[in-house]
């Protein structure tokens, strides 16, 4: 695909955020701990940088298109960048402060309000019927943002191993480093034009227009369905069927990393199958029929009677359960104005990132006090409605470049 300048300015800092992610994702529990803090505090710092995402997406949802699209992810790279100041604070309430006005994820996946205005930009610097797979390139480099994250979590080791830095010096390093990718995104955004900025009906840009009581309307039923989604998905975090696999099989960490490594692979690659299936049955045919089979998958590996069993289902579970992700997100920007995009991007990925939050506090619980399986089978089941609810609700609304075909075909 050939990128313009703009999408490829958000591509590279899109990027540099999701390394920063992806450390944080690794070192941030560890530091509070080597530093001192408790775990239950931990646990509060974490959260107080979900709540800070949250604000922000909130509020990107409703202004970023009035303020400057540019100016608005410029800013949000500078608050992502106080966030470093954990690694100085020596009191809880600095803690809390520098996580919650930092933004700072512990989750190790990128939920941002910058993700979800890039994700607003996207559609707008490519043609219609090439939106989806702009999303699937841009969900990769996320993907590998993180990876990449994750493995310079490895710097604090590294620098006590080979240049003798003390232990909590070597965490400050490291963050200084998230510092410096956080202030590397926002000088991209500085080169971005004027083209990404939304036009209002009068024709200037930066000034938004109201969204359309329609438009909310389809975007309230959107939230609402992806709400369940994302319940469904926070039964089904990473850490929690690692966790499952090591209490089943018995297997360790050096069975599940590599697991987990052909997870990614498998993921990252279905997001271009998605792209290239969406344009021959559709966005919302995607979506549901390669969403149903993955949940399928998911509940027969819990129910497989050996580890090769469940790791062969469970794989082909994560060959198809991120194909949803471009496809959702290139239909929810298709089936809005433009300059409607920054709300309802902001507004889903917002209810999506609460459900998910809440699904996975219950998780652990329900699996200790029911049965080992039991969130496997929930969150599959309730993906599984949430796919049959979506396409009863939205199988006749097509994205412009469907329209298109099914007229040619009339």
């Amino acid at each position: 695909m050939r990128l313009n300048r703009n999408l490829t300015l958000i591509y590279a800092a899109a990027f540099f955020r999701a390394c920063g992610v992806g450390l944080t994702g690794v070192i941030l529990g560890i530091y509070l701990a080597r530093a001192g803090f408790s775990a239950a505090f931990i646990g509060v710092a974490v959260a107080a940088g979900f709540v800070g995402a949250a604000l922000a997406t909130l509020a990107v949802s409703y202004r970023a298109d009035t303020l400057g699209r540019r100016k608005t992810l410029f800013i949000l790279s500078l608050l992502a960048a106080l966030g470093g100041g954990v690694a100085l604070a020596t009191h809880q309430p600095f803690v809390l402060f520098f996580s919650f006005a930092g933004m700072i994820n512990g989750m190790g996946r990128d939920r941002s309000a910058a993700s979800a205005l890039e994700q607003a930009i996207v559609p707008g610097a490519v043609a219609d019927d090439r939106r989806t797979m702009a999303l699937a390139w841009y969900n990769l480099v996320l993907d590998s943002g993180h990876a990449a994250g994750a493995l310079v979590g490895l710097t604090p080791y590294l620098l006590r191993s080979w240049l003798q830095v003390s232990l909590l010096p070597s965490y400050q390093l490291t963050f200084a480093l998230f510092v410096v990718l956080n202030l590397m995104s926002a000088v991209l955004y500085l080169f971005l034009s004027q083209e990404i900025e939304v036009v209002s009906v009068r024709g200037v840009k930066g000034i938004a227009t109201e969204v359309s009581p329609a438009s909310k309307r389809i975007v309230t039923r959107l939230a609402a369905l992806f709400s369940l989604d994302g319940l469904g998905g926070g039964f089904l975090t990473g850490t929690l069927i690692a966790y499952w696999f090591f209490r089943r099989f018995g297997v360790t960490e050096a069975s599940l990393g590599p697991l987990f490594f052909a997870v990614r692979v498998a993921n990252a690659g279905s997001y271009f199958i998605a792209a290239w299936l969406a344009r021959r049955i559709g966005l919302i045919n995607t979506m549901v029929f390669t969403h149903i089979p993955s949940s399928l998958f998911l509940m027969a590996a819990a129910l497989a009677p050996s580890f090769h069993w469940a790791v062969a289902l469970f794989l082909a579970r994560e060959f198809l359960v991120e194909m949803d992700v471009p496809t959702r997100q290139s239909y929810t920007l298709a089936i809005v104005k433009p300059d409607e995009r920054t709300y309802a991007s902001g507004f889903t990925g917002l209810t999506r990132t609460l459900t998910w939050g809440a699904g996975s506090t219950f998780a652990g619980y329900v699996m200790q006090h029911l049965a080992l399986a039991t969130p496997l089978f929930l969150g599959a089941g309730l993906k599984i409605v949430y796919d049959i609810l979506l396409f009863g609700a939205f199988r006749r609304m097509k994205p412009p470049e469907e329209q298109v075909v099914s007229a040619r075909g009339r």
